[in-house]
């Protein structure tokens, strides 16, 4: 094979092409979670790189034969694990046009198309989820895609923590003590990345996890969370940084934005919200009223690539006052410099991240707005909740199962009921049946634990999944749960 040759890249082009339509139409056939054990593959391929050249057939044919067997199928209409990741023709087709130009746009010098479009595009999603006009780039604010919302919310905490810094340095503190002194808050219910963010924001020691229960749904209780802040704020501590989130990982949880916003702003903190998968959803105005209060909120995030439909990576991010971010991570050496950055008429979006180069992202997520329409997205996040929904009621009307937290959005929280007589809580019984269901293959849940409780998580998102995929899982859970009862 050349290294690239255009007729030649047409035709095995048209191959890959055939390759991945061909998984898609067998994908049912494939066990949906993999079955391998660890250390499969490395018996099965060479100690070393090849000398010489192979062909496409063969290369394609270890694929199939080996790799194939040990990928766990998240684009499976029967995919119900964890939160989904999307694909579609349009965001496929987006992601196969940013690979062909595979362009590096850190600066819009490297490529002014990739950062006009990306602030284009940001503001039409802003626009669709009615955020306020200060998180536009026409009002001010702005908006980047990041690779996951866990680097998004890193990016955020280092602009709270230089903010924060400064403050306490303007009064007589030095660093180390000003970095000793601040104190971020996340409910037990946030997803883990924050903590992570706090590892590497070096604040992590003074990250306060605050407790959640059923009395709240999971979402995180105002009263407590003014009450640890007034606590720490009257022991000389710093509040910084305050993460909610809008559909929290383990049960879709909504925390109270208009409450802990005004919190924040009464001790000055930063507010992140975090709204990775139920954010879509709020492009739908049915479903809007979950971000009220986002006006009190410094940044928030979500990932298109969870549910609207576009290819993984892609995780918006929007802040009111993007200033703060790029004085957190900008730098500026002579190679880089150039007459529209120094003139400060662009937007360098190497300067809201972590990495210095990304990929041209805008362009998957533009094909897809623009191939689908608002109406389209819609229709797709509308059908699954309504899938969600009819899943609920099978659970609520069933003698064995129960719910364990409220349905939101697409995600449906529910268990075995333990006999009377059950040592540990159904924590045993559900986990076997959980393995049972996975082991067989035809659909893949994931699990959580809510106030002690183990949970069997039902996530409705993949963007194949109809009714008759989640009737086919409802009917292995209970066929499963016959054979578990009898043992």
């Amino acid at each position: 094979m050349s290294v690239f040759e255009v007729e030649e890249f047409r035709k095995y082009g048209h191959r890959m092409v055939d390759f991945i339509a061909d998984y898609y139409r067998d994908i049912a056939e494939y066990p949906v979670r993999s079955q391998v054990q660890p250390g499969y593959l490395e018996c099965q391929l060479p100690t070393a790189a090849p000398e010489d050249p192979e062909s496409l057939d063969d290369v394609l044919a270890d694929v199939q034969s080996k790799i194939i067997p040990g990928v766990t199928h998240w684009q499976s209409p029967s995919f119900f694990a964890f939160y989904p990741a999307n694909f579609s023709t349009a965001g496929f087709l987006g992601d196969m046009l940013s690979g062909g130009l595979n362009v590096i746009g850190f600066s819009w010098i490297s490529s002014p198309a990739a950062t006009e479009l990306e602030q284009i595009v940001l503001d039409w999603l802003g626009k669709l989820l009615q955020l306020p006009e200060e998180f536009l780039f026409s009002g001010g604010g702005g908006g980047v895609i990041q690779g996951t919302a866990s680097e998004a919310v890193c990016v955020a905490m280092l602009a709270a923590r230089k903010r924060a810094v400064a403050k306490l340095m303007a009064e007589g503190a030095s660093e180390t003590e000003a970095f000793g002194r601040l104190t971020g808050y996340v409910s037990d219910q946030t997803h883990v990345s924050v903590q992570k963010a706090a590892q590497i924001a070096g604040v992590a020691a003074n990250l306060r996890v605050l407790p959640t229960n059923s009395s709240t749904n999971f979402s995180l209780s105002p009263a407590a969370l003014r009450k640890a802040v007034a606590e720490d704020a009257a022991n000389g501590f710093l509040p910084f940084f305050l993460c909610g989130t809008v559909g929290t990982t383990s049960s879709a949880a909504v925390d109270p934005l208009p409450e802990l916003g005004d919190i924040a702003l009464e001790y000055g903190m930063w507010f992140h919200v975090d709204a990775a998968f139920a954010g879509n959803a709020c492009i739908c105005p049915e479903v809007r009223h979950n971000l009220d209060g986002i006006e009190k909120v410094d940044s928030y995030s979500m990932n298109p690539h969870k549910w609207l439909l576009t290819n993984f990576d892609c995780s918006t991010l929007w802040l009111k006052d993007p200033r703060q971010l790029v004085a957190a991570m900008s730098t500026s050496p002579e190679y880089l410099r150039n007459k529209a950055t120094d003139e400060k008429l662009v937007v360098d979006y190497k300067d809201w991240q972590l990495p210095l180069g990304r990929k041209f992202r805008s362009l998957k997520l533009w094909f897809t707005m623009r191939l689908y329409g608002a109406s389209g997205l819609r229709k797709h996040i509308r059908e699954h909740i309504r899938i969600a929904e009819h899943l609920e009621s099978l659970v609520r009307t069933s003698d064995r199962f129960e719910m364990v937290a409220p349905r939101n959005f697409s995600l449906v929280c529910f268990r075995l009921k333990p006999l009377e007589n059950d040592t540990d809580n159904g924590r045993t019984v559900n986990a076997t049946l959980l393995e049972a269901i996975n082991s067989r293959g035809a659909c893949f849940l994931t699990h959580t634990v809510l106030d002690g409780v183990f949970t069997l998580r039902m996530a409705i998102g993949s963007s194949r999944t109809e009714l008759q995929h989640v009737m086919e899982a409802w009917t292995i859970i209970n066929t499963e749960a016959d054979r578990l009862m009898k043992h």
